[in-house]
C-alpha cells in the first residue's frame, strides 16, 4: 500500500494484531530487511513497515534530506495510519532515524530498539558518506555492492553464501542511486549524542560484535546516554545482524518487546 505524506508517497505494509510496532530498515535496504522477525512479531504486536523515502517502492525525489525529514515522513504515515502511540524499532539508519523521531515525537514513542546503528558520526563520516553519494550518483549501485556486503557480514557467513545475502544483495542494487546518496548527505549531519538524556521511554541497544560500520562503542555511547537503557551484544554478527544471526537477534528482541509491550 501507498500513502501520500507531505511531498512523496510512502509504501508500507501492516500486519499482526496488537499494540503497534513500527519498523525502520537499513541505508539502501528496504522493509523486506525484517522478514525472518516477522512471523512471531505479528503474533504480538500490529506491526508497521514502510519503505523509507529514496528506497523501495518509497518514491526518490532529489534531495537534499535531512534525518529530521525522516523522521517526518514517519510521522505523517502514522498520522494517515491513526497511530498515537508506537514501539519503534530500527537499525544503522532507521536507529538514526528513530532517536530523531522519539526527541522530536517522545509522546508517540512507547519503546525505543536501536540496533547497529550510532549518534554522532566520526570526524571522518562527512567525506566519507559524500564520497558514497560521489558513487552511487556517478556509478551506480552496483559500484558499491561489494564493500557494502563486506561491511555487513562477517566472512564466514558470505564464504558460506548465508541464503539471505542474495536478497539483500537484490535491496541494494534495486536502490534508488538519488535515494541512497541523498541518505547518506542526511547522515553526514548526525549529531544527537548530548540530547539522548531527554528519552525516557525504555529502551534497547542491540550491536554485533563484529560490526565494523557502527561499532559496538558506538552502541555503548548510546546506551551510556539514554536513562535506564539496556544492551545487548551479539557475537558472530557484523553490521545487519537480524539477518545473519536472527535467533539470537529474536532472543534478546522478544524478551525486551515482551516486557515492555
Amino acid at each position: 500500500m501507498k500513502a501520500r505524506c507531505g511531498d512523496i508517497d510512502l509504501h508500507y505494509t501492516v500486519e499482526g494484531e496488537g499494540p503497534w510496532l513500527t519498523l525502520s530498515h537499513s541505508l539502501a535496504c528496504d522493509s523486506s530487511m525484517w522478514n525472518d522477525q516477522m512471523p512471531w512479531l505479528t503474533q504480538h504486536f500490529k506491526v508497521l513497515r514502510f519503505d523509507t523515502r529514496g528506497h523501495g517502492q518509497s518514491s526518490a525525489p532529489p534531495g537534499p534530506y535531512t534525518l529530521e525529514g525522516l523522521a517526518d515522513d514517519a510521522y505523517h504515515l502514522m498520522q494517515h495510519l491513526g497511530i498515537q502511540q508506537t514501539h519503534w524499532l530500527g537499525l544503522s539508519l532507521g536507529g538514526m532515524i528513530g532517536q530523531t523521531f522519539t526527541l522530536k515525537y517522545p509522546q508517540m514513542v512507547k519503546s525505543l530498539g536501536l540496533a547497529a546503528t550510532t549518534s554522532r558520526g566520526m570526524p571522518a563520516a562527512p567525506a566519507m558518506w559524500a564520497d558514497r553519494a560521489r558513487i552511487a550518483r556517478t556509478q551506480g549501485m552496483a559500484s558499491l555492492l561489494e564493500p557494502t556486503l563486506a561491511r555487513w557480514y562477517t566472512a564466514p557467513s558470505r564464504d558460506a553464501q548465508l541464503p539471505v545475502i542474495e536478497r539483500i544483495t537484490q535491496s541494494i542494487l534495486n536502490t534508488p542511486p538519488e535515494g541512497y546518496a541523498s541518505c547518506c548527505e542526511a547522515i553526514s549531519g548526525l549529531d544527537l549524542t548530548d540530547r539522548l538524556g531527554s528519552i525516557r521511554c525504555p529502551t534497547l541497544v542491540v550491536v554485533g560484535t563484529e560490526d565494523t560500520g557502527t561499532p559496538p562503542e558506538m552502541s555503548r555511547i548510546i546506551h551510556e546516554h539514554i536513562p535506564g537503557s539496556v544492551m545487548h551484544l551479539i557475537p558472530n554478527a557484523a553490521h545487519l545482524v537480524n539477518t545473519e544471526q536472527p535467533a539470537a537477534f529474536d532472543t534478546v528482541l522478544k524478551e525486551f518487546l515482551l516486557r515492555v509491550k
